[in-house]
Order: structure tokens, then sequence, then C-alpha cells
């Protein structure tokens, strides 16, 4: 497998290097041959080569299985400078499938216990995507003083792509179940569309349970029994709100690991922010950028039917576990007083007692 490293801003420099420690040691222990390139973006990007997304980069990921993407601090960014823009990385590779898993842990605060469950969600289409509008660039249009529209285009291949992926992801969990959320009374053609596609790809995997439920009723469902789901798949903008809340159930977007999957690559890249105010300080808490590299192997093993790089990312998942339930080594934000370095240094030493 090959793997690209894109380091990001700000803490960006402290948890990649975690992340890449722990993936290459449990892809040691677990035999998986894996081929390390770094490639500038970001503020290094536009310093090297004068734009935050350089082209040797572009050029380069195009080689790769997948790739490590830091946080990026584009917020920071001057305005008004084409050359200074968030890198368009998703948009240039067409990575259609956002995928977020939520899950508690007995030692971090969480609103629910015993919740495991994974998002997935459309992000090249819907409201929230520029490539898919018809009344302006941005998918908004105002005639006049008075009103404003909104544009939503759902396709049947951007549906069905996104649907069986995470079909597939619930074909490899123990529940095998997934839910689709979308709004079909209301929105009869858009979310129509979306639900046709969806229960077209459920005939495909007979061994997975299949259900639907409308938006607003799953959000209120995953307040009170966020246990009854385990794959949810659901539109952009649907989805841009439900991971968010999902995350808000077990300790914060800080917690919140993903994965973003093309038709055959991948991204790993943790929901956080650049957090600029604590960089350089040796203390951002690296748990959601290793378990987005975890998702990354587990995707390739998936997707190639290599058993090496599912138990890689096993053996990453059980370690993680341990530390944080240990509650020795893990950061401040999570109760501990461990730096970035020994909290990657701990999962490390649990990858052996995990193989």
């Amino acid at each position: 497998m090959k793997i690209g490293i894109l380091m990001g801003d700000d803490i960006g420099y402290e948890v990649v290097p975690e992340a890449i420690k722990v993936l290459s040691e449990a892809a040691r222990i677990s035999k998986c041959e894996v081929e390390w390139s770094s490639f500038p973006i970001g503020k290094e990007g536009h310093d090297l080569h004068g734009n935050t997304t350089p082209e040797v980069t572009v050029k380069g990921l195009k080689e790769m299985d997948g790739w490590i993407m830091g946080p990026i601090g584009h917020q920071a960014y001057p305005r008004n400078d084409s050359t200074w823009i968030m890198p368009p990385i998703r948009k240039i590779f067409d990575l259609f499938a956002s995928i977020k898993p939520v899950k508690s842990y007995d030692n971090i605060y969480s609103l629910h216990q015993n919740v495991d469950i994974v998002f997935v969600r459309e992000v090249t289409e819907g409201m929230q995507s520029r490539d898919t509008t018809i009344t302006s660039e941005s998918g908004e249009y105002r005639p006049n003083n008075e009103i404003s529209i909104g544009s939503r285009v759902i396709t049947r291949k951007g549906s069905n792509r996104v649907a069986r992926e995470a079909f597939k992801i619930a074909q490899k969990r123990v529940r095998k179940k997934v839910t689709v959320a979308h709004k079909e009374a209301v929105y009869r053609l858009t979310c129509g569309m979306f639900a046709e596609e969806c229960r077209k790809v459920a005939h495909e995997f007979p061994d997975v349970e299949f259900e639907e439920i409308h938006i607003d009723t799953i959000a209120a469902h995953l307040v009170m029994n966020p246990q009854d789901f385990d794959v949810v798949v659901t539109t952009n903008q649907f989805g841009d709100i439900l991971t968010d809340l999902g995350a808000g159930l077990v300790g914060g977007l800080g917690l919140a690991p993903g994965l973003c999957v093309g038709d055959n690559q991948a991204m790993s890249q943790a929901t956080h922010g650049s957090a600029p105010d604590i960089a350089g300080q040796n203390i951002a808490n690296p748990f959601a950028i290793i378990m987005s590299g975890k998702m990354l192997l587990e995707w390739f093993g998936r997707e190639n039917s290599d058993p090496h790089f599912q138990n890689a990312s096993d053996i990453i998942d059980s370690a993680v576990e341990m530390v944080i339930n240990e509650a020795k080594y893990v950061t401040r934000d999570i109760g501990g007083r461990s730096s970035t370095q020994i909290m990657g240094n701990a999962i490390c030493e649990k990858l052996e007692t995990n193989s």
C-alpha cells in the first residue's frame, strides 16, 4: 500500500507523526507492506511552491492508494488571494463519501454509553456542493432583494455509490445494519431518488439489515437512543448536521476521526481544526488522526480483501481503547497529563498486546 503524508498546519506537525508511528508499527506487526511518501500542503506548500495546493502534491497523490492529511489552518490564510485557499483535495480526487465513526469510551465523558455508529455522508452534491448546482457557483441565487433561492441536486450515481459504501462497511461490522436518513415525504423527487438508489443497493446485500427513517425523526432518536444505530447513510447537508450531533454525544469534534473515500483512493483527516493556540506545545490529542489512519488501513483491507490490513486496523482499535480506558497516558483534554508523543508511544506499546 502506498500512503501519502501531508502534515497540514499548526498541530498537524505534532499529531500526524504520531499517526505514522502507530500505523507503521501496526503494519509491521500485521505483516503489511506500506510505502510512505511526503508531500507539502497548506502553508508549507505555499512556502515551497507558492500555492497551498501545489501541483507537485496533486501529481504525487495520484500515485498513492491513500493519504493522511493533517488539519488545515485556512482561517488564518490571507483573503482574496487564489494561491491561499483551503486545499480542494476532496474535489480534485472525487472523494464522494465522508465516513465518520462515533464511539463512546468508558473514561471519556459522554451523554450515552455503548454508542458505536458510523455515519456515511455523500459530499459531492446536494445543497452544500458547488459542483452540482444550477443557479450559481454557490448554489444560491437572489433574483431581487425580497427573494433568495437555494438549489439542491441529487443524482442516481451519487446516491448509489454512497449507499454502496455504507453497505460494504456494515457488512464487515457485527450488527450489519444500515439506516438510510432522508425526508422523502416532503422532498419527493430529491430525497425520493436518494431513497430509491439505497433500496436498490440494499437488495444486493441480503445479509445486511436495512431501514429508512426521516431526518427529523433520527435526530430525536440519536439524542435519546443512539445505541439503536449501526451505520447511517444520508445526503450532504443532512449528513453535515448528523455527524456533528453524533460527535456531541460522545465528547465532541476533537475526538472525531474521519475518512473520505473515492472509487480507488481514500484520505484520512480528523474532523478537528489546526488549533494554532496550542501548536508547538506537544499537548494536542493525537486520537482523532490515529483513528483516521486506522480507518485508512481498514478501508484498504476491505477493498482489497486483505486480512493483514484488517488485522492492523483491529489492533490499533484495541490499543487505543486500552490506553483511553486506563487513562494513564492520555492528553489533558481527556483528563490526563501526558504529551502528544507519550500518548502515541503508549498506543504503540499496546499494539503488541493485541497482536
